[in-house]
């Protein structure tokens, strides 16, 4: 066989990815616990200006209600303690729970606590506070990262907190499933120089929502690799992960390039925008796609890429 998961990570070598998330992400993880939870405050105040956060639903929410509500009932100390200890991933019952929560129940949480410290009726970030040096810089460096960049570093900010549920032994919680768009509501994506019905079924059917279709289009021993994360490998452990993290996405390819590559396998290249329910139609996620297919059509290897800047879409030349 010419490729393993390992070889195949390095196809179409030349796609930059924004570097500077994980490396933000990384400087944010070294702050102090209320350093954390005062630049999130602000950098959602600040984004609120110009990027609207979708309210939660119902449906994703019902497993937190329970603590949303413990949460309530607290003294603004307790309140307090609450975040702090979930910063500082510290084992609690409260943190356990957070740490088996899916990525949207996190950040539904964390909506509501916001709406909440708006409200009264959770401990605010203290009249006239200012944030620290390093809180500070960070936050710039927030700045100066585009919409799409901004998201996925506040995103994984609150994800990464609580008490890892490997370590608790616990069994991650997932909210209901979306059922399938209905075959006449489809839209179907069209890419400029790519016609691969393998590639195209991809976007087409992570669009509808239709995750037992789209697993079926990889090997059994394929792998997805998601942004800065390590390969996903195994059908069984792509289409779990597309479940817990990939429902309601909007995938907007734009255009790509297909190469030949060793042994009958495929290489294609996708550049595009992904719009997320929680920040919808206003800001999309300047993304590459990086398709390693077999001699059958199928995929062996999908790495998705958090691009660097506007101008990779365009960045297809060998």
């Amino acid at each position: 066989m010419p490729f393993t998961i390992d070889s195949a990570r390095s196809i179409f070598p030349e796609t930059l990815s924004a570097d500077a998330v994980p490396a933000t992400i990384a400087r944010f993880t070294q702050l102090n616990a209320e350093d954390q939870l005062a630049l999130i405050w602000f950098a959602y105040l600040e984004m609120g200006k110009t990027i609207t956060v979708a309210a939660p639903g119902a449906a994703n929410m019902q497993f937190a209600e329970p603590t949303m509500d413990q949460i309530r009932a607290m003294s603004f100390q307790e309140q307090t303690q609450v975040m702090c200890d979930l910063a500082n991933r510290v084992d609690t019952p409260i943190c356990r729970t957070y740490g088996i929560w899916s990525v949207n129940i996190k950040l539904g949480f964390w909506y509501r606590l916001g709406e909440w410290m708006e409200q009264g009726i959770v401990a605010p970030i203290p009249e006239g506070y200012k944030l620290s040096a390093n809180a500070s810089s960070v936050l710039q460096a927030i700045r100066n990262l585009d919409s799409g960049q901004q998201i996925t570093v506040l995103r994984n900010a609150v994800v990464g907190m609580g008490f890892d549920p490997v370590k608790s032994g616990e069994n991650k919680v997932s909210e209901p499933v979306v059922p399938p768009t209905a075959s006449a509501q489809r839209t179907q994506v069209s890419i400029e120089g790519v016609d691969n019905p393998t590639v195209l079924n991809y976007m087409n059917n992570m669009n509808a929502n239709d995750f037992d279709a789209l697993i079926e289009l990889f090997t059994a021993d394929g792998a997805l690799q998601a942004p800065f994360q390590k390969p996903i490998v195994g059908k069984d452990n792509v289409l779990r992960f597309f479940k817990e993290d990939c429902q309601n996405l909007k995938l907007l390819p734009e255009r790509g390039v297909t190469e030949p590559t060793e042994d009958g396998y495929t290489q294609i290249k996708v550049t595009g925008k992904v719009q997320t329910p929680w920040f919808g139609a206003g800001v999309g996620m300047n993304m590459a796609w990086r398709f390693l297919l077999n001699p059958d059509g199928k995929i062996f290897f999908v790495a998705i890429d958090l691009l660097a800047s506007p101008k990779e879409l365009l960045n297809l030349a060998r």
